[in-house]
């Protein structure tokens, strides 16, 4: 918006009506002037269209349905600013019929060529005031009220469109509320994001976040995007697709940290749909990514890892990635990042440890493996626990991960206490790294009271989750190798009780599932202990184990055959042992 021409009376400024009255007079003057012009005959054909449009464009406004357009704020600032262009124009005009100007020919084109450049301002902004349709409210309130909870879509539609209007027509103050408008309904309501995407002007708020605009504006600018595309798939494909990410990742670049830290926000929530990852390696984003994660405030740290994990997944990123230096950044913040910091650092070197043996070496070299064992001990949260333990399980594919994860007695412990208390995906990964670890019967000694619960994971359900039960028996299955926990879990009656249950083929969990329990009998019985046969005996494992040999589950006939010893070739035929 073009500054108000200065004025030397204290007098107020006539009604827009009589300001609109002198303009279409003063443009009527002007499209005659243009005519008899002797100089720059070119330019001024390009002034004389512009001025047909906007003779054309103010009529609409006259013509509106609503008698109050001249209520509206925006054109009380709008229309006196184009008076003033107006008469400087005529000026020029005169000058150039006369040849009047005494400042040469140079000065005068950039007169006049500064003049054209005005009245296109003012054709544009008259124009979008237009399209937006306010003018046609049939409302005496010019000036909207913040629609209220509950109100009409039209209505909050409506509201939307003059919000933006204000905002590419109106001054820094018209701009603040009209972004303080913007930021009340995004905060009032989540799903209103979809229809300030819809009916807003997305490019024109990203434009807002330009260096080149009032650093208030910025930040309020800033602080929308980062609730848009934090709100729902269609505002954040909205913002992304109008061009945002770039904008974004330069004000995480040179931005003040309040701004920094609304643009990692944002950057975090657009990476975390895959088909917008892609286009931060594009933008030259990485390295400003990375750097925020080593330096940036807490806040844009957390966010900004969490705009690294998203883009890791994509396997042309992260050969970037490792080429800026990501492994030592993120083992930086395992160790000096806050909760939040830690849980995306440990998913994301998950990620990477997944991804290929390079990784997994780059991660060990630089201390990974110790850094996260020491957040396994400190931390109590849940997801980083279980970011941090498929991190290690990733890392566990390596020899030397193994020899070091066996050798040490607090993991162990730590592990045997995660299978007891974690979560339930927590006690899947736990299980699942205490498979592959090369353990003393000592050490599993150490850690036998988590049998138990060893055995419940047998029995959740197969879908819950998918490798639950096969990882479960096998770190059961491990432990039971040392004779004094196979004589434990016979002792411990509910674990016997629920072996049972599960041997059952009465019970409603399918016969594939079988096998695990099975194999699990099988392995207590696996030293000929008469007490642990007698027990199972006597705890009816003999009709269930003869009833699934029948049935041909895997392992069913070497269990019964161990439960039972050499008696049973005097209940079978050989054709039942015929493996």
């Amino acid at each position: 918006m073009h500054p108000s021409p200065t004025t030397t009376t204290s007098s107020p400024p006539p009604p827009l009506t009589q300001t609109l009255t002198l303009i279409n007079h003063l443009l009527s003057l002007l499209l005659i002037s243009t005519l008899a012009v002797k100089s720059f005959l070119g330019r001024w054909q390009s002034i004389r269209t512009k001025l047909t449009l906007l003779k054309s464009s103010l009529s609409e406004i006259s013509d509106s349905d609503s008698d109050s357009w001249s209520e509206n704020p925006l054109l009380q600032d709008l229309l006196p600013n184009l008076l003033s262009s107006l008469h400087k124009t005529y000026s020029l005009s005169q000058q150039c019929q006369n040849q009047t100007s005494t400042g040469g020919k140079l000065l005068m084109q950039s007169d006049i060529d500064m003049s054209s450049a005005s009245l296109s301002a003012h054709l544009h902004d008259i124009d979008l005031l237009l399209k937006s349709g306010v003018l046609n409210r049939q409302s005496n309130a010019i000036v909207l009220s913040q629609p209220g909870p509950g109100s009409a879509k039209e209505e909050l539609s409506f509201f939307i469109r003059d919000l933006f209007t204000r905002l590419q027509i109106g001054g820094i103050e018209f701009k603040k509320k009209a972004l303080d408008s913007l930021l009340q309904i995004l905060n009032e309501d989540e799903k209103s994001s979809i229809l300030v995407a819809k009916e807003g002007d997305m490019r024109y708020l990203i434009h807002l976040l330009d260096s080149n605009h009032h650093s208030s504006v910025r930040e309020q600018a800033a602080v929308a995007v980062s609730v848009l595309v934090s709100s729902s798939d269609s505002s954040r494909k909205c913002v992304f697709e109008e061009g945002g990410l770039g904008p974004l990742l330069r004000l995480l670049e040179t931005g003040s940290m309040y701004l920094k830290e609304k643009a990692a926000i944002a950057i975090e929530a657009i990476t975390a749909d895959p088909e917008n990852s892609w286009a931060v390696s594009a933008y030259g984003g990485i390295p400003v990514l990375l750097e925020t994660c080593r330096s940036g405030s807490p806040l844009a740290q957390t966010h900004a890892v969490g705009a690294v994990k998203n883009v890791s997944a994509i396997d042309e990123i992260r050969g970037c990635l490792a080429e800026e230096g990501i492994v030592p950044v993120l083992i930086q913040l395992l160790t000096s990042g806050n909760c939040c910091a830690q849980e995306k650092a440990s998913n994301c070197l998950w990620i990477l440890a997944s991804a290929g043996e390079d990784f997994r070496v780059s991660i060990l070299q630089e201390g990974g493996l110790q850094a996260l064992l020491n957040l396994l001990d400190e931390s109590s949260n849940p997801d980083t626990l279980e970011h941090v333990l498929r991190s290690v399980y990733a890392l566990s594919r390596s020899s030397s991960t193994i020899r070091i994860l066996s050798s040490s007695t607090s993991f162990l412990i730590q592990l045997c206490d995660a299978i007891k208390n974690g979560t339930i995906v927590i006690q899947q990964i736990s299980a699942s790294i205490l498979c592959n670890l090369q353990m003393s019967d000592f050490q599993k000694r150490s850690i036998s009271s988590c049998m138990g619960s060893l055995v419940k994971m047998i029995m959740t359900e197969s879908s819950k989750p998918v490798g639950l039960q096969e990882s479960s028996a096998q770190a059961l299955i491990s432990l039971l190798a040392a004779k004094s926990n196979r004589k434990e879990i016979v002792r411990d009656e509910k674990s016997i009780l629920r072996l049972i249950q599960m041997l059952d083929p009465k019970n409603e969990s399918s016969v594939v599932n079988k096998k695990y329990p099975v194999s699990v009998v099988s392995a207590i019985l696996a030293g000929s202990s008469h007490g642990c046969r007698n027990k199972l005996m006597s705890a009816g494992a003999y009709s269930h184990l003869q009833k699934l040999a029948e049935m041909d589950v895997p392992g069913a006939k070497k269990a019964l055959q161990r439960l039972s010893g050499n008696r049973l070739k005097n209940i079978f035929s050989s054709r039942i042992w015929k493996e």
